[in-house]
């Protein structure tokens, strides 16, 4: 018996020195997060070394496609549409895979980025882009694979791919223009249906000032969409809260036919109890 508690000790402590032990990653892990412009772009990939070895046209064949890095899949995400080669790259997630050449690389930005290395089923439809990337020879040698988000301006900026000898150079341009004017138009317009429903809705629902939440939401009602019984529906809720029953009771039945054409049972159930309530029909 004690043999058997002896084995049974010793395996457990065996088990608990392996669960402690630490070793570096060949390829540690890597973000890069850079503004460009008004739009927010981030990286994620390992970082394999050189080691001693030939990197392209050996460990990684020209012609062939590479996964860019090491273990699981380098990742790109945009919170705003991009411009590449004159093509349109929607917002969102990607996983780089590229195939190098001695005078250019092609890149495919891949809808699907929850791969290891590359996707065992290639699917041509998730090829959300493809296009060529420029190579240029360096004088001394990058040790350990890098990507950089580099010559920043305004409106652009680029993918610098840098292994060995070989950085190979991506440019992409993002709408700053297009938002700028935009946020500009916005704020020089005065705030919007949406802005003063939103304000209408956050005073009525801290019990604020509820004279001014109806001024507001009258104007959410008159520069919005007719048809918005969501809108309706909190005007309706003020008035009522304001003591203004007859006003509150015809906004209800507009918020209510509003939510019957749209389909929005929730919103039909809502005003019809809040009808009978008021006296409504």
């Amino acid at each position: 018996m004690k043999n058997v508690f002896l084995f049974l000790f010793t395996g457990l402590f065996s088990l608990s020195l392996s669960a402690q032990i630490q070793t570096p990653a060949p390829s540690p892990s890597a973000t890069v997060e850079q503004q460009v412009g008004l739009s927010n772009v981030t990286l994620k990939y390992s970082r394999p070394g050189m080691k001693g070895r030939e990197i392209f046209g050996g460990l990684v064949p020209y012609g062939q496609m590479w996964r860019t890095g090491a273990n699981s899949n380098t990742t790109i995400s945009f919170d705003t549409k991009v411009s590449i080669d004159g093509k349109e790259l929607p917002k969102g997630t990607y996983a780089i895979y590229t195939i190098p050449q001695q005078d250019k690389w092609e890149v495919i930005f891949y809808k699907d980025s929850n791969n290891w290395g590359l996707p065992q089923n290639w699917d041509e439809s998730k090829v959300a882009l493809k296009t060529t990337a420029r190579v240029q020879e360096m004088p001394m040698d990058m040790e350990t694979f890098t990507i950089l988000i580099d010559e920043l301006k305004n409106d652009s900026a680029a993918l610098n791919f840098i292994w060995e000898n070989t950085v190979a150079t991506l440019d992409f341009q993002v709408p700053t223009d297009e938002m700028a004017m935009s946020s500009i138009q916005k704020i020089m317009n005065g705030p919007s249906a949406g802005d003063y429903f939103a304000a209408a809705t956050y005073y009525h629902d801290e019990k604020k000032d509820l004279q001014q939440a109806y001024t507001w939401i009258k104007k959410a009602v008159e520069m919005g969409d007719p048809n918005a019984y969501w809108v309706l529906r909190r005007k309706a809720l003020i008035e009522a809260d304001l003591g203004k029953k007859a006003e509150a009771i015809e906004t209800a039945k507009k918020s209510m036919a509003a939510a019957e054409k749209a389909g929005n049972q929730d919103y039909v159930k809502m005003n019809k109890e809040s009808l009978k309530e008021w006296g409504g029909k």
